[in-house]
């Protein structure tokens, strides 16, 4: 990655600035919030790079300063070598951009100047090119560096302008949280906008549909192994049932519970307010604290609990991890460019996936468990119980948070009643499913008692 910056000028310009009287000595520390600009423009065989990056990023550096050297002044006279070699270093350097599948070569530096803090020019591919070209700062400016912004224009060779770009960020080496909004403007002249913290990793700003296909349905696995919250609900929905048909009953109905809300939560249909996700979070736990609870319960009476009661769990708690997964896909839909469908539908699949191989290794797993280690009713309560126990904590902390937000009625007007007509429909649906697996059930075992 550093191959690209000269070594022999990286030595120069150190050797300069540490030999000028005037250098205002650079913090080395890692910066709290960094956030980074991007605006990039295809243009005949060149690609147009605009990004803005506060000074106080880009570290190791002793930027130039005129008068009291404690107050930080910047000298902008004497800082752009410096500062061209900073965003080759800390810039150019930390990005890798492709076009197609090939790694574009180093950019070259065409333009660039310090802004105050102030400056909104950024708002638009156009006023931040006018801008960055534009005059610069007075040199008797009085700036301080560490709240200085570095605009710079980069320039990329390309084969074509109609390619599909992709844009590889390392921006989370700038600060300890880093927060990038990065806009391409294609050659027609529509703009895609990505807003993202941290690494993302590669971000396709034209992806194709099985492109998507493929980064959604991984995302989709991962809500089964990064948050512990559905795997600690599945171990507890499942953990009564050793044959494979009532396991496939209770799954079919929590993945057809979380894929309605899921989808209709992607085309708006679910509500926006800010106590909602709180209240998500807080029924995710206490749902987890229910099935524990019920299989502590059922088994000190005695009994077990039946499929139908916990397909009816799996449905009824299904909804709400719908809207949990909801959170997860609005932040990523952006990169699904204009297959959102393909990316909703795939991230969707994902997770039942994800869910699916769960179930096989906990119904393996449990299996073994209980043949060789422990018996089923001791095993079932003291894992039921450890479970129940760390949900009592989730739920508690989570509802602590939910307290602090104020619930505001909505407004009764034709569009809440509109929204309400939809969910009602979607209510009874999945109302109707349900009694037709329980007039299955019932006739199944009429049969089976006819015999």
């Amino acid at each position: 990655m550093f191959t690209h910056f000269p070594r022999w000028r990286g030595l120069l310009v150190a050797a300069m600035v540490l030999g000028s009287l005037s250098l205002n000595v650079a913090g080395h520390e890692i910066p709290a919030d960094v956030t980074i600009q991007a605006l990039l423009k295809p243009e005949g065989h060149r690609l147009r790079v605009l990004v803005r990056v506060p000074l106080v990023a880009m570290r190791d550096f002793n930027y130039p300063t005129r008068g009291d050297r404690a107050a930080g002044i910047l000298d902008v006279s004497r800082a752009d070598l410096l500062l061209r070699d900073a965003a080759m270093l800390w810039v150019a350097g930390y990005v890798e951009i492709y076009e197609g599948d090939t790694l574009l070569p180093p950019p070259t530096v065409v333009d660039l100047r310090v802004s105050l803090p102030s400056d909104k020019s950024f708002g638009s591919y156009e006023e931040a090119l006018a801008h960055v070209t534009g005059p610069r700062l007075p040199d008797d400016i009085d700036l301080q560096w560490s709240e200085g912004l570095l605009d710079i224009l980069f320039e990329y060779r390309i084969q074509s302008d109609a390619a599909r770009f992709s844009v590889q960020p390392g921006f989370d080496r700038l600060g300890l949280r880093t927060y990038t909004t990065l806009r391409l403007i294609t050659s027609a002249g529509t703009v895609r906008a990505f807003e993202f913290a941290g690494n993302p990793g590669l971000v396709r700003l034209d992806p194709e549909w099985s492109q998507v296909v493929r980064r959604f349905v991984a995302s989709g696995v991962q809500q089964l192994i990064e948050p512990t919250d559905l795997a600690l609900f599945l171990v507890c929905l499942v953990l009564p049932f050793r044959r494979l048909r009532p396991l496939a009953a209770v799954a079919a109905a929590f993945g057809l519970g979380y894929s309605v809300t899921l989808l209709a939560s992607s085309y708006g249909l679910a509500p926006d307010a800010l106590w909602f996700a709180p209240l998500v979070s807080t029924l995710v736990a206490a749902s987890i604290l229910y099935v524990g609870l019920a299989n502590i319960v059922r088994y000190l009476a005695s009994g077990t609990p039946t499929p139908a009661s916990r397909v009816a769990a799996g449905l009824g708690f299904g909804l709400i991890y719908g809207f949990a997964f909801s959170f997860t896909l609005q932040r990523t839909l952006q990169f699904a460019g204009a297959h959102a469908l393909a990316g909703v539908l795939s991230f969707n699949a994902g997770i039942a996936v994800g869910q699916i191989a769960l179930l096989l290794v906990l119904a393996v797993a449990f299996s073994l468990l209980f043949r060789y280690i422990v018996d089923d009713r001791s095993g079932t309560i003291v894992l039921s119980a450890i479970v129940a126990h760390t949900a009592w904590h989730w739920t508690w902390d989570r509802w602590g948070i939910l307290r602090q937000f104020r619930f505001e009625w909505p407004a009764f007007d034709l569009a809440f009643w509109a929204l309400a007509m939809r969910w009602a429909m979607v209510i009874v649906a999945l109302g109707g499913f349900y009694w037709l697996i329980g007039l299955r059930r019932r006739d199944s075992e009429s049969l089976k008692s006819e015999v």
